[in-house]
């Protein structure tokens, strides 16, 4: 199987050559055949990319040590489902697991389009085939992860073999979240490769701008979707398994994936003003541009060893590739623009800065200051290191310093949008929009100092929170209540009426609910409490109201590791509440030791507890106590940017207007009406 699969890899590797100069040619040419067998060929190397990647999984499932990567992150013990999260623990299976996603978006692309928009679809094949081409010549000749393993024998020749059993797969990744978190996060990825692809090929075609922009729409955000849900996967899994109390450290890798999040972000709100005013089309191009070229450049950084991060594989010699190719993209980018420019020139100019269009402006403008500080923050090591000859790392407080007031200020311009008019909006409107969402703004800070909460930046959060979250449900009541007066139906299913309707604008107001309940999940990370300390069996130890006392400890033995764990009792006010078991796990495989948290979690707070170990000279154990309060508006906000993300995805359904009071009549026999299309409502102001 291990044959089977490299063959598939390099015949991938030869149809995506042909694919991209077939392609090039196509464009040239246009000759329907050269266009046609460039197509298929792009597809025949999709195919048998899925024919390479099921291999590796195979070559996992059964065992097969021979394989130099499956004996790498793999043993005989290891479960089924973790074999299969082995595909992407290391740097070769990795890579190969970022081509089959991609390959998986690219055969979507080629098929949903084969008879569709001829004037643009050969440059978006031959663009998606290019960015294909690159990581097939990775997974072939630099990182393949079919070799097998060999040892040199005494005429200088190889003797292949295979061991008895593997390493195992590291600690760290053996645990259920794995098996989503990485998939989901590559997703988001490779996704963004789609709208490159387009924005590319549009400008090189001098195609319509609003035609690519509606095509790839969706594109951008099932990729954004993908990119969020493993950016909260990540967070989860680090708090979860990592043990040091938190969920976003401002690792290296934690800020290469919210990179392409923030300035997609900013395209997907962007891009309204192209649609509504025929406005920003240089700055939407160039949004997706940065936009793929961070993805790749966040893929650079987890592989190439640039950076030093628990999420990044070993050192490697992978990063020159990966500048190579950032340089291409670069050039094409900057040749394509300057070559097409004239086709960007926007229909129209901001007329007030009181509208909803400088309100994107300012939330684009925001998202990308951030994206800057953290690029910044995390390249300054090796910019320092280049220069200096000394590391100078930056840590969180600089991030924080840095981000906690850019964040305040989007999320205030999340709730400014919606209550401004295009164009421009009037004195009056601004009285009377403001009203409502002010007065609750000073109510919840008001409330939040009244609870004890002194810290200036949560005091601003909680008000700002209760802003939007106003601002979202007085935008829902005026929709709501025009259907209500016209359908009589009742206030929940006018509410659900309304968002079908129109799904992408309140899709959005559902994900931006979602966000403010996600920032009050971070303002409660000015709360946190810790302890630390060593604890005999029968000892106690108090943080807040509760009181932990340790029963016992044992010992329980599974089929990969085996596990250390305390047995705690919490008591919250002298009330028993639960029994915890935080564990320290040691895996004979890999020679690896890993924790698992205990978290007694409500949606005030979380109880966070963790088996630090013995400390050297020690037989007591040490307890590790947190106290984090509103985490989980965190998780639960993360499924309502989900959920509204998905929301907006759905066709909006066209409504058919009904008179107050009116009855529905059948028309008389042999009757056709002379004009059979619905009356669309448009509510708001959008």
């Amino acid at each position: 199987m291990d044959v089977f699969g490299s063959f598939a890899l390099l015949l991938a590797f030869v149809c995506a050559l042909y694919a991209l100069l077939g392609g090039i040619a196509a464009i040239f040419t246009r000759h329907p055949l050269l266009i046609k067998s460039a197509r298929q060929s792009g597809i025949a190397a999709c195919c048998l990319i899925f024919v390479s990647t099921l291999s590796v999984v195979y070559l996992f499932v059964t065992d097969n040590f021979s394989v130099a990567y499956v004996a790498s992150h793999s043993n005989r013990d290891l479960a089924t489902f973790f074999k299969v999260v082995a595909l992407w623990a290391g740097q070769e299976g990795s890579l190969l697991f970022w081509c089959f996603l991609l390959s998986v978006y690219i055969f979507s692309v080629l098929i949903a389009y084969r008879n569709k928009h001829g004037e643009l679809m050969p440059y978006v094949g031959a663009i998606l085939a290019g960015v294909q081409l690159f990581f097939l010549t990775i997974s072939n000749f630099v990182a393949n992860p079919f070799k097998s393993l060999a040892v040199a024998n005494a005429s200088g020749g190889l003797d292949y073999l295979a061991r008895a059993d593997g390493s195992g797969l590291r600690a760290v990744l053996q645990y259920p979240e794995m098996i989503i978190h990485p998939p989901n996060l590559y997703s988001g990825y490779t996704g963004f490769t789609i709208p490159f692809a387009f924005a590319l090929g549009a400008l090189l075609a001098r195609y319509p701008g609003e035609k690519w922009i509606h095509l790839t729409r969706k594109w951008t955000m099932i990729a954004w979707c993908f990119q969020t849900i493993g950016i909260l996967l990540g967070a989860h899994w680090a708090y979860a398994v990592l043990g040091w109390g938190g969920y976003w450290g401002w690792d290296p890798v934690e800020n290469a994936s919210l990179l392409p999040w923030l300035t997609g972000t900013a395209f997907l709100h962007s891009v309204m003003m192209q649609e509504k005013r025929g406005m920003m089309k240089v700055w939407n191009v160039w949004l997706v541009f940065i936009t793929f070229f961070l993805c790749i450049l966040g893929t650079m950084l987890t592989r190439s060893g640039v950076v030093s991060s628990v999420h990044a594989f070993a050192q490697s010699d992978i990063g020159g590739w990966f500048v190579g190719f950032l340089i291409i993209i670069m050039a094409v980018c900057l040749g394509a623009y300057f070559k097409n420019r004239d086709y960007l020139k926007s229909e129209n100019q901001l007329d007030s800065m009181v509208s909803r269009e400088s309100s994107f402006l300012f939330n684009n403008l925001v998202l990308l200051v951030a994206c800057i500080a953290v690029v910044s923050g995390t390249l300054f090591p090796v910019f320092s290191e280049w220069f200096t000859g000394s590391r100078i790392s930056v840590g969180a407080p600089f991030f924080n310093k840095v981000n906690i007031p850019l964040g305040l200020l989007l999320l205030f311009l999340t709730g400014v949008g919606p209550l401004l008019a295009w164009r421009k909006t009037s004195a009056e409107s601004l009285r009377r929009n403001f009203l409502w969402p002010s007065t609750m703004g000073v109510v919840g800070m008001v409330v939040a100092l009244a609870s004890g909460v002194r810290d200036l930046y949560a005091l601003v959060c909680f008000a700002l929170c209760t802003f939007v979250a106003t601002t979202i449900v007085v935008e829902y009541y005026r929709g709501a209540r025009v259907i209500h007066s016209r359908t009589q139906m009742n206030w929940l299913s006018s509410a659900v009426e309304l968002t079908l309707r129109n799904t992408r604008r309140y899709g959005g107001y559902i994900v931006h609910f979602g966000m403010v309940m996600i920032f009050v999940g971070l303002a409660g990370q000015a709360f946190n409490r810790e302890v630390q300390k060593e604890i005999p069996v029968g000892g106690t130890v108090n943080i807040g109201p509760y009181e932990l006392l340790l029963q016992a400890m044992d010992q329980k033995q599974e089929k990969n590791y085996v596990a250390e764990r305390m047995i705690v009792e919490v008591m919250k006010n002298h009330k028993p509440v639960m029994i915890l078991f935080p564990e320290r796990r040691n895996f004979p495989a890999g020679e690896e030791s890993g924790t698992m948290v205990a978290i007694y979690s409500t949606l005030l707070e979380d109880l966070y507890v963790v088996y630090a170990g013995v400390n050297q000279g020690s037989t007591v154990p040490t307890i590790h106590v947190f106290l984090n309060p509103l985490v989980k508006w965190v998780w639960f906000g993360g499924v309502v940017v989900v959920l509204g993300t998905l929301v907006a995805l759905l066709p909006s359904r066209q409504a058919v207007l009904v008179l107050a009071g009116g009855k529905a009549t059948e028309p008389a026999a042999g009757f056709v009406p002379a004009v059979q299309s619905p009356v669309s409502l448009r509510e708001g102001h959008d």
